[in-house]
């Protein structure tokens, strides 16, 4: 099942969510609207509520609560994007300018917390306390999360764990609301809940160690933003520190004063030799498929249907990437 096949499957259910994500954009004020929209119509491929879809969807769900559940981890997802753009200065995502680069940072900030908002006036709607809990201690471990990258940044010495920690802060945590969401609403024994949510996390960590070999393997026009980006920002992702693990002495040298000085694009060619000498891309992608693998493997509870064998193929997908 490719990616078609999956979006055909959920297509109605997808259009509700599109609805509703631009019926909650509106605002009186104009830049808001205006802002919201242009990162919500920029081209993103709707990973994280199309999981919550599929989730629901997999476990037998016939209300409409999922269609709200999706849009707001959307929006929280669309929230963080506004801001990580600002704290990285990135001009460029999905091969387009960033929301920053074309209104300025104050207001790519500002309405970031409109759209963080208007997430949890959605989750109030729903009145279920432990979905508001699990959403709210989501937004709580992102943050953090974008806050310990900014920590690793320019560190050298960043290890695997606090790499792995900020991976699945940053993006596996949401992943795993995703997925743990329609559980609960459903009000699933225990070992399904366990289950949702262990898929979407480690498909998660299989999706941002993908992005992060991306960084240094994909096209640049496929990709949609500048190969080497990371490097370019001092941030020591699992390729560089496998890198740094199997390098000479001099390679490690080399990449350790890029990311203390984020200055790495100045040999971005030597670097890149670097990676493909070490492995280090090929080691990085071996753990994305244990983790895309471990997430498979989550799924074996749930009864088979076309729901089922699409979760399945995302999380394959997911690894098998080029964007």
């Amino acid at each position: 099942m490719d990616i078609k096949a999956i979006q055909t499957l959920i297509n109605d259910d997808m259009n509700s969510v599109n609805h509703l994500i631009h019926e909650q954009m509106h605002s009186d004020v104009a830049l808001v609207s205006q802002l919201g929209l242009y990162i919500i119509n920029s081209g993103g491929k709707r990973v994280r509520p199309m999981l919550a879809l599929l989730a629901a969807k997999a476990l037998g769900y016939e209300g409409d609560k999922h269609i709200t559940l999706a849009t707001i981890v959307e929006f929280i997802h669309t929230a963080t994007l506004l801001h990580d753009d600002v704290v990285d200065e990135s001009l460029l995502r999905r091969g387009e300018p960033t929301a920053n680069a074309e209104f300025g940072n104050a207001a790519s900030v500002l309405v970031g917390d409109f759209i963080y908002t208007r997430s949890f006036q959605l989750m109030v709607g729903l009145d279920n306390m432990k979905v508001m809990r699990i959403l709210a201690d989501a937004t709580n471990v992102i943050a953090e999360g974008e806050v310990l990258q900014l920590m690793n940044c320019n560190d050298p010495d960043t290890s695997e764990a606090s790499y792995m920690q900020v991976i699945y802060s940053k993006t596996a945590k949401l992943f795993e609301a995703a997925t743990l969401l329609p559980a609960v609403i459903l009000d699933k024994a225990q070992p399904y809940q366990d289950a949702m949510k262990h898929y979407g996390m480690h498909l998660g960590t299989a999706f941002q160690l993908v992005d992060d070999v991306l960084d240094y393997s994909a096209d640049a026009k496929a990709l949609g933003k500048n190969v080497g980006d990371d490097l370019a920002e001092g941030k020591p992702t699992l390729p560089l520190l496998y890198a740094m693990r199997y390098g000479t002495a001099e390679q490690v040298t080399q990449i350790r004063h890029a990311i203390e000085n984020a200055d790495g694009l100045d040999y971005l060619d030597a670097i890149l030799a670097t990676l493909k000498e070490t492995n280090a891309l090929e080691l990085t992608m071996e753990k994305a498929q244990q983790e895309a693998d471990k997430a498979i493997d989550c799924l074996r509870i749930l009864e088979d249907s076309p729901f089922k064998q699409a979760l399945i193929a995302l999380a394959n997908i997911a690894v098998h990437r080029d964007r």
